[in-house]
């Protein structure tokens, strides 16, 4: 799905020689290459205030603590999607209250969340699944209108932007209260482990942040909020600095091979592919197509051509196991469950060239051709 030794190759000296740096200095933890890797991916996302943590679930913990929320708040987000975003509000002890998503962009309806705000209402959880940003210009006038915060769950679209009506352009990450990402090795921003960030422009909101990421401590042994221990490696940020410089160039050549899919892909009746709304900046961590009925004899059938491939999510969190107490049923969020019976996503990432790309596209058209 991703060909990491490949981009590895690409950048082979640069990445060593940054690791050997940091061997060398023994700045293991909290090191210079972290405050640097701040810094710059504030510039990056144009935002004041960046505090890098240990994971992208870590950083979306921290930023819900940070806004103060206590036990039976509630917060709103999508069932259709990884599981971070809902764990992080149970373990907090907050009320998971989940919104159906679009079946075009697979993002969060907005025009659904109003019916289920309560006074209880803290947070939003927007998710920009897939690498396209969810719909914020409506999202964040609403969030202000009932006074609730806004956490953006970036982790699949870093490098994304959103264009506001106006016409004003915003980096993903830097248009809610709270930007959280994911570095873990798969991303379009991804390192040789875990890792992950939150960005703020608010400056009582980013201290707090950053207490929280620290034990709840800016000075050794002086502890002024409880928190947590989350940290981003400095191996891990030396790793980093080097990929955010080649970042455009990533999502331009994910961009690239989407457009290739789609164009072999356009007489095809049996496949929907991916939808790029007007106001995105689609930057593409996954290319999930949608095939109706067959979609796991599809899976099977580029397992048995070498293919790989994955579902994105088979069951949609409001149906697990694990959410049941919340007291949601099969049918409550129809367009989830529709979808999580009909996307596949194919091999994506910034090394695909041609000849892989026309592999995949003629197998996948060859079992549509003879199953369908």
């Amino acid at each position: 799905m991703v060909d990491l030794a490949t981009q590895y190759q690409h950048m082979k000296p640069e990445v060593d020689e940054a690791l050997q740096a940091v061997i060398d200095s023994c700045g293991f933890i909290n090191g210079g290459p972290v405050k640097d890797f701040a810094r710059e991916l504030a510039d990056y996302l144009q935002v004041h205030h960046v505090t890098p943590c240990g994971n992208g679930t870590d950083a979306l913990q921290i930023a819900l603590m940070a806004l103060d929320v206590q036990p039976g708040d509630e917060v709103i987000t999508t069932p259709f999607t990884f599981v971070s975003t809902a764990e992080v509000i149970a373990l907090l002890q907050l009320k998971p209250v989940f919104v159906d998503i679009q079946s075009d962009t697979f993002n969060i309806d907005v025009k659904q969340i109003e019916s289920v705000i309560t006074p209880k209402t803290k947070a939003i959880i927007p998710v920009h699944l897939f690498g396209q940003a969810a719909d914020m210009a409506p999202l964040m006038e609403l969030a202000r209108q009932h006074n609730i915060a806004v956490i953006e769950d970036n982790a699949q679209a870093t490098g994304g932007r959103y264009t506001f009506p106006d016409g004003t352009e915003k980096m993903l990450g830097s248009i809610g209260d709270i930007g959280c990402t994911s570095f873990y090795p798969t991303k379009n921003l991804g390192g040789y482990g875990d890792g992950g960030a939150l960005s703020a422009n608010d400056e009582n909101l980013a201290h707090a942040i950053h207490l929280i990421a620290n034990h709840g401590s800016d000075r050794k042994y002086y502890y002024d909020a409880i928190g947590v221990n989350s940290r981003l490696d400095t191996l891990q940020a030396a790793i980093l600095r080097a990929k955010l410089k080649r970042l455009d160039a990533y999502n331009a050549n994910r961009r690239k091979a989407a457009d290739q899919y789609d164009a072999l892909f356009a007489e095809n009746p049996a496949l929907t592919t991916p939808y790029r709304a007007p106001y995105a900046y689609h930057v593409f961590h996954q290319y999930t197509l949608r095939i109706v009925d067959k979609r796991d004899d599809l899976q099977q059938y580029l397992r048995e051509h070498d293919i790989p491939s994955m579902i994105y999510y088979p069951v949609p969190l409001h149906i697990s196991k694990a959410y049941a107490k919340y007291g949601y049923q099969p049918g409550d969020f129809p367009v989830s469950e529709q979808m999580a019976k009909e996307v596949i996503s194919l091999p994506m990432h910034s090394e695909l060239d041609e000849e892989q790309i026309h592999y995949i596209a003629e197998t996948v058209q060859s079992f549509t051709n003879s199953k369908l």
